[in-house]
């Protein structure tokens, strides 16, 4: 599909940066009880090899996914993950728009903080964050977490991006005060930052059997369509609005993004 692609230099810098990203992720709190086990922390790989990438589509404008495995669709096809899902469905619409996964499994909002300036690079003009739930997993300070998402979407939007903000929520055995307090970062920063939000990426797939992998926490194939459709209506709206700001990055102010 000609909507499918990855910038050809984001490659190296993908993996450069997941290398970084992994230097840079902070350590678990000790103070705090350990997770059940198994323990269910998201494995640290990088998702494609740079031999699956495709090549750049010349037209649409560029939307960059930046995430962890549930991003970057460990376990199922590159084509299955969520973010070429809603390619999918923009182009079903008409929207052509160019589709970049810089999901990196096992990623924490640190190391995305770390890999985005690569990222920016790109110059995306829609920069979709969905990070956060490995600083949860691993009961990370909730301040860090709020503090790393807050420079991520400041920083893509003085780079001249539109951002959207994808919730998550954890499972409820890590204590109701460190889940309400994970959960009420992401539409507090919404509601400063003036970015859209989706509630929670994972509605209707999360605690569903069918709809996970074995591990109960990467999503299969029908459980990414549904991701899909969860994000699609958050994300028309920025591709869609004041299409000039999309093709032609001259005079644009942050702000406006």
């Amino acid at each position: 599909m000609k909507n499918r692609v990855s910038k050809p230099r984001l490659l190296l810098l993908l993996a450069a940066g997941a290398a970084l990203a992994a230097a840079c992720s902070p350590a678990p709190e000790t103070g705090r009880a350990e997770p059940p086990s198994p323990e269910p922390t998201l494995p640290v790989t990088v998702q494609r090899p740079p031999g699956q990438q495709q090549e750049a589509a010349a037209e649409g404008p560029l939307l960059v996914f930046l995430g962890d495995s549930l991003t970057a669709g460990l376990g199922v096809g590159e084509a299955e993950a969520f973010p070429e899902g809603v390619g999918g469905l923009l182009e079903a619409e008409g929207i052509d728009v160019r589709v970049v996964n810089a999901g990196v499994s096992g990623d924490t909002t640190a190391g995305g903080r770390a890999r985005l300036d690569w990222l920016l690079r790109q110059q995306p003009d829609v920069l979709v964050v969905g990070l956060g739930a490995n600083d949860g997993l691993r009961g990370l300070a909730l301040e860090e977490t709020e503090a790393n998402l807050r420079q991520i979407v400041e920083t893509a939007r003085e780079a001249g991006a539109r951002v959207l903000l994808l919730g998550m929520m954890l499972p409820p055995n890590y204590g109701s005060d460190y889940t309400q307090g994970f959960q009420a970062i992401y539409p507090k920063l919404a509601a400063e930052l003036e970015v859209p939000l989706v509630p929670f990426l994972l509605t209707g797939v999360a605690g569903v059997p069918e709809l996970n992998q074995a591990d109960g926490i990467h999503p299969t194939v029908e459980g990414h369509r549904l991701m899909a459709a969860n994000v699609l209506p958050f994300l028309r709206p920025l591709v869609e609005s004041q299409p000039a700001l999309l093709t032609d990055r001259s005079g644009v102010v942050a702000g406006d993004r």
